[in-house]
């Protein structure tokens, strides 16, 4: 019997019990982003939601492609300035290690998305610490002066509390990498004259590409459905995805749960989808 089977086979009743709760959960959606709601008689199968969605009409469908947008706006920054935050971070550390480096980044990691939210937003609110101490030294007249940081229409506040957790683990991810690579690279291209921006574009930065782009589809994905910073740190409008989709699902008018789930099952099939070509990739490469 190969190892596989065996492990498969310890797993079977974990699997088989995962199995059945999330297809259970997935057929549910399915069925009500269809429209059978049995909790107001609708037990009739249809597009509706979908076709409410696509065209811009219902309760959620009138923001559907703006939040879309809005979504895909907030995960992109998101991924690609961590990434290059990351990137840059993971190569000084690499050449200064430390242990309390590493302590430093995993310290960030036990903290989660929504607890560094409530700390942002207790930073960086117009009734902030820092609004607060740049009014008590003078520097504004009164806390309201303070620039709109967080709970800002453009989502820089979702997208600097996401650049707080992601770039610790975006480096941690390259630092594993660089360190077990040889030096001898580098050592090998200096000798040959290129500068320091020569070894890190053409020895570094091919190194480290395939665990960074692995890590930053992770990270996009993650950010895409994600609902607690957004709602902690958003604005009533452009909402993400994951929001309205939350705000549909528990409207009064129970018609509009059909639209809820549907933007849900969305969100869930691009994450899906993000996930399974990261492991795609993961596979090739090795």
């Amino acid at each position: 019997m190969k190892p596989s089977t065996k492990t498969l086979l310890r797993l079977a009743p974990t699997l088989v019990i995962l199995t059945i709760l999330l297809g259970a959960s997935l057929l549910y959606g399915i069925a009500q982003s269809l429209g059978y709601l049995t909790i107001i008689g609708e037990k009739e199968l249809n597009l509706r939601a979908y076709q409410n969605l696509i065209t811009s009409q219902g309760t959620a469908g009138r923001e559907f492609w703006v939040s879309l947008g809005f979504s895909l706006w907030v995960s992109l920054a998101s991924t690609i300035l961590s990434a290059i935050g990351a990137l840059f971070l993971a190569t000084l550390l690499n050449r200064r290690p430390s242990n309390f480096n590493t302590f430093a980044l995993n310290w960030n990691l036990a903290f989660p998305h929504l607890v560094w939210g409530v700390f942002m937003l207790l930073l960086l609110a117009q009734s902030g610490l820092l609004a607060r101490w740049a009014g008590a030294l003078g520097i504004i007249e009164t806390p309201a002066d303070f620039p709109v940081i967080v709970r800002d229409r453009f989502g820089f506040g979702i997208i600097l509390t996401y650049l707080g957790k992601e770039i610790p683990f975006l480096t941690l991810v390259i630092l594993v990498l660089l360190r077990t690579q040889s030096e001898g690279y580098l050592r090998v291209a200096e000798n040959l004259g290129a500068n320091a921006w020569q070894r890190f574009r053409l020895v570094t930065l091919p190194l480290v590409r395939p665990a960074l782009l692995s890590g930053a589809l992770l990270v996009f994905a993650y950010i895409f459905g994600a609902y607690e910073v957004p709602a902690l740190l958003g604005v009533s409008y452009p909402r993400m995805l994951s929001v309205l989709a939350l705000e549909a699902f528990t409207n009064p008018d129970l018609h509009a749960r059909a639209e809820g789930m549907a933007i849900s099952l969305i969100i869930a099939f691009i994450v899906l989808g993000i996930a399974i070509f990261a492991r795609a990739k993961e596979e090739i490469q090795g």
